[in-house]
């Protein structure tokens, strides 16, 4: 059966199978790395459906898209003829072997978005299908520029190679990690967030960072591919005219907080810390009753069921138009509201 590609992944709608559709590549993330990758002659290994080897031919002058399923390059060759592109040559074929690599020229870059399971109980970089190493071994007669798509769960530490290690997030979530080998590494670790071109690069100037068991006035929540990437500190560093600190709430859950306003692309979220009490959840609604909130967005990792048993608790007999943002560190409630933007 044939699917339109959702509207989130592409504005314009593209035709494919279901399975094609679950793995293609979001507009944004596309667009980005084609301008990143932006060069004469590249190859989109495992091309998928094409979204991403579209991009390159927006940005590239010619572009090679291998795909050894022939269901998935029809569709591509479709989709291409869609998006109006026409610089690009698209090749069936298994992309490690010697007849599909005899047809490339001199390549330079290599773009490859590997399979991988389904499902693991933990991402790793050696399940990736085929291997980076195989990959770059095939081509290293056509390219020393290497680009990869990882699984953005994988830690920097656990990746055993000399490259960037480029963490995404769009719109607020964790989306993609990039890595990219040879005259494409411009860091040891970045982060960048999207919509947008908001990145940061790894740097060894970073000072001495204040860990806060309280938070100040304003809390600040940092795009998850910062945390993720390890440059929460190299961020909050940043601030050298403020006394900015990092108030870390649970595993999942960290701010940035100062007395100060501060404005950073890579805080998806800005909030005003607005009380700090006990959590006592009567207490707590009748502190949100008494100063017009209507409804509450509970940040805690607690269980489906129990999030709506306490929420609708939280907001009984609430009739007010402001929102709160409740934050929960051990006996703690921090109560926020998102600052006009």
């Amino acid at each position: 059966m044939i699917h339109l590609a959702r509207k989130k992944i592409f504005k314009t709608e593209m035709i494919s199978d279901k399975d094609g559709i679950r793995f293609a590549t979001p507009e944004p993330v596309a667009e980005y790395r084609a301008k990143r990758l932006q060069c004469k002659v590249i190859a989109d290994i495992s091309c998928g459906i094409g979204g991403q080897a579209i991009y390159f031919a927006k940005w590239c002058e010619f572009v090679y898209a291998i795909e050894i399923d022939p269901k998935k390059i029809a569709y591509a060759k479709k989709n291409a003829k869609i998006m109006g592109v026409s610089n690009i040559e698209f090749i069936t074929g298994d992309a490690l072997s010697s007849d599909v690599i005899a047809k490339l020229p001199e390549l330079n870059v290599v773009f490859s978005d590997p399979a991988r399971p389904p499902a693991e109980k933990e991402r790793t970089i050696n399940n990736l299908s085929p291997s980076i190493p195989e990959v770059m071994k095939a081509y290293a007669d056509k390219t020393l520029n290497f680009a990869f798509e990882a699984p953005p769960q994988i830690s920097p530490e656990k990746i055993p190679f000399d490259c960037e290690k480029e963490y995404m997030s769009l719109e607020g979530k964790l989306n993609r990690l990039n890595l990219y080998f040879g005259d494409l590494k411009k860091a040891d670790v970045s982060a960048i967030a999207l919509p947008g071109s908001n990145i940061i690069r790894k740097n060894h100037r970073n000072r001495n960072v204040h860990r806060s068991r309280k938070p100040d006035v304003y809390a600040y929540e940092p795009e998850e591919c910062v945390t993720k990437a390890g440059l929460l500190e190299q961020l909050t560093s940043s601030f050298k005219e403020h006394d900015v600190s990092i108030f870390e709430i649970d595993e999942k859950r960290v701010l940035v907080t100062s007395n100060h306003l501060l404005e950073c692309k890579l805080f998806k979220n800005s909030y005003k810390v607005v009380q700090v009490m006990n959590f006592d959840i009567i207490k707590i609604n009748s502190y949100l009753k008494q100063n017009s909130f209507g409804n509450v967005i509970i940040r805690a990792s607690i269980e489906p069921e129990k999030y709506w048993e306490a929420r609708n608790t939280l907001e009984k007999e609430l009739n007010g138009e402001r929102k709160a943002h409740l934050f929960l560190k051990e006996n703690d409630a921090i109560v926020c509201e998102v600052l006009d933007q």
